[in-house]
């Protein structure tokens, strides 16, 4: 039986440091929450370790990296088989426009979020999409004009 992780107000502290800015130097993140670097670190390897820190990465603009449009792609299927669901994993996996795949309950079986360059390459992806996976009984795409809010950091 696993146990829960249950941070403590240093370790809120320490994760919304890094959620800001995972470059930080662990000197700068002890500091900042009271520690010296040694336990602080022990801290961190401890979170990683329970797989609470799931990883570090650096976050890109879209539109600077030539990647302006992004759709959010509602699916509605009409086969729920544990076959068609791993071959629609396999096809999200392999297309590298879909940064996003949630599962959800009520009237829409998968949202996925897309990025693309541009309508055209959108055309190619859909097309990919709707050929690669079975079944599809609904498919709507609805185009962001505006992001009004992005963070990946959770609320600690």
């Amino acid at each position: 039986m696993s146990r829960k992780f249950e941070p403590d107000h240093t370790d809120r502290a320490i994760l919304r440091l890094i959620q800001k800015d995972a470059a930080l130097s662990l000197a700068d993140i002890a500091k900042e929450v009271g520690l010296t670097p040694t336990p602080c670190w022990k801290r961190i390897r401890r979170m990683e370790q329970e797989g609470v820190i799931t990883g570090r990465v650096v976050l890109l603009d879209p539109e600077k990296v030539g990647l302006g449009v992004s759709v959010f792609v509602a699916i509605e299927t009409g086969d729920h088989s544990a076959a068609w669901i791993e071959r629609f994993a396999a096809t999200v996996a392999k297309l590298p426009e879909i940064v996003e795949c949630w599962r959800l309950g009520g009237d829409v079986d998968y949202l996925l979020r897309v990025v693309v360059p541009d309508m055209a390459a959108f055309d190619t992806f859909y097309r990919r999409l709707t050929a690669d996976v079975p079944s599809l009984r609904k498919v709507t795409s609805r185009f962001a004009m505006e992001r009004v809010k992005s963070t990946t950091a959770l609320p600690l």
